[in-house]
C-alpha cells in the first residue's frame, strides 16, 4: 500500500534548545523528498521525529490516515536504512534480510522465500549464507537495504545511507536505491549532506538552515531558480551582488551597485523583483568581455577549470569569480566588463538576502 507523508507545524526542543521550528512538509504517494543540508540544520531530528525516536513539542505527524506523533516506534511500520548499516553480525545475509519478517510472525518457508526474493533483487544471491563481517561496505549496504525494503514499509527511510562507501560506490548505490524505491513505489524520506545526490536521487529536495525548510522543489527549480540567498548560495551562486533600482524607461530597468557602476535590465530577460535586490550568479554567470556593457572589473588569479578559465575580478562592487572561454585566455591585470548571462542568474528580493 502507497501512502503520504504529513509533517504539520512540528516544533521540537533538544532540553531548552529549539531544533525545529513551525517545520511543515508533505511527501506524495511514492515520492522520494530528500533533506538536504549541513549539520545542525534539523534534518536528522526530523528522521527521527518520523521514526519515533523523538517525540515534537508540537505538531502532528501522519502516515496516511495514521497519527504516528505518539505512537512507539515498532508500531509506525517504516523501513529505515542508517548510515552504519545496523546489521547482526552473528546473522547470516539471509537471516539479516529475514530479520523484519520474523518479527512480525512470518513463517520459515514464506519468509526464506521472500528473504531469497529480495536478496536476489539487490543482486548478492551468491552470498546469502555469508555474514556482515565478510562483506564489503557496499555489500553491506545492499543487505541494509533489502532488510528495509522486504517488509514492505508503507515508508521507507535514509538517514545518511551512502557517507561511509567510497565515491564510485555512492554513485552506484543511489542509483541503486532509486532504482527499487521506483520499482516498488514506496514513499520515501532520505537525509544527506551532499548535494549531488540529493539532486540526482530526488523528486524533490527540502533544503534546511537552522531547522526551518527554506525551499522545498524539484532539483531543477532549485538549481536554476533559488527563492532566497541562503539557498542561492547553498546551490552554488558564489557571486551576490546587491543593487539599488534608479531608473526605468522603456523595456529596461537600470539598477546601480557599489562604487556606482550601472547595469541594464531587460525586462523581458529579467525580472526585477524589488528596488533593493541582489544579482545572485555562478562564475559561469559572469562572461569576461572587452565589450562596453557589464560590470567594470580588473582581472585576478586565472585559473584552468578544463571547460573554462576562471578569473578572480576586483571590482567596485567587491571580488567576484567569473569564467572566460579557453580560446581567449586573458593576463591579470586587464580591464575587463562582466557581463551577466541570464540563464545562469536569478534576482532576489533584498528582504530575503
Amino acid at each position: 500500500m502507497t501512502v503520504s507523508l504529513s509533517l504539520d507545524a512540528i516544533t521540537a526542543h533538544y532540553g531548552s534548545t529549539k531544533v525545529l521550528e513551525d517545520l511543515s512538509l508533505h511527501v506524495g504517494e511514492g515520492e522520494l523528498v530528500s533533506l538536504l543540508g549541513a549539520s545542525g540544520c534539523g534534518k536528522t531530528t526530523t528522521l527521527r521525529l518520523v521514526a519515533g525516536f523523538l517525540e515534537p513539542t508540537s505538531g502532528t505527524i501522519k502516515l496516511g490516515d495514521r497519527d504516528l506523533t505518539r505512537l512507539p516506534p515498532h508500531a509506525r511500520d517504516i523501513g529505515l536504512v542508517f548510515q552504519t548499516y545496523a546489521l547482526f553480525p552473528h546473522l547470516s545475509v539471509r537471516d539479516n534480510v529475514a530479520f523484519g519478517l520474523k518479527q512480525r510472525g512470518m513463517g520459515t518457508t514464506e519468509r526464506r522465500k521472500r528473504a531469497d526474493d529480495m536478496i536476489d533483487r539487490v543482486g548478492l544471491n551468491s552470498l546469502a549464507d555469508r555474514y556482515p563481517a565478510n562483506l564489503s561496505g557496499g555489500q553491506r549496504q545492499r543487505v541494509a537495504l533489502a532488510r528495509a525494503l522486504v517488509i514492505e514499509p508503507p515508508l521507507l527511510m535514509f538517514d545518511e545511507p551512502l557517507s561511509n562507501l567510497d565515491a564510485k560506490l555512492r554513485v552506484d548505490m543511489r542509483v541503486e536505491i532509486r532504482r527499487l524505491q521506483q520499482a516498488n513505489g514506496t514513499t520515501a524520506l532520505y537525509v544527506t549532506h551532499d548535494q549531488e545526490e540529493a539532486f540526482s536521487i530526488s523528486d524533490r529536495v527540502a533544503i534546511m538552515n537552522a531547522g526551518r525548510i527554506m525551499q522545498l522543489d524539484t532539483p531543477e527549480v532549485l538549481y536554476s531558480r533559488p527563492a532566497n540567498a541562503f539557498v542561492a548560495d547553498f546551490v552554488g551562486f558564489e557571486n551576490m551582488i546587491p543593487m539599488t533600482v534608479i531608473a526605468e524607461a522603456g523595456d529596461s530597468v537600470r539598477a546601480e551597485m557599489a562604487g556606482g557602476a550601472t547595469l541594464d535590465f531587460p525586462k523581458d530577460t529579467f525580472s526585477v523583483p524589488a528596488r533593493n535586490f541582489v544579482l545572485a550568479t555562478r562564475p559561469e554567470g559572469l562572461a569576461v568581455s572587452t565589450t562596453d556593457w557589464g560590470i567594470p572589473a580588473t582581472l585576478g588569479l586565472r585559473t584552468y577549470l578544463g571547460r573554462a578559465y576562471q578569473y578572480q575580478c576586483t571590482t567596485a562592487a567587491g571580488e567576484l569569480k567569473a569564467n572566460g572561454p579557453l580560446t581567449a585566455p586573458h593576463e591579470p591585470g586587464l580591464a575587463v566588463n562582466l557581463v551577466p548571462q541570464p540563464e545562469q542568474c536569478c534576482l532576489l528580493p533584498a528582504e530575503t538576502a
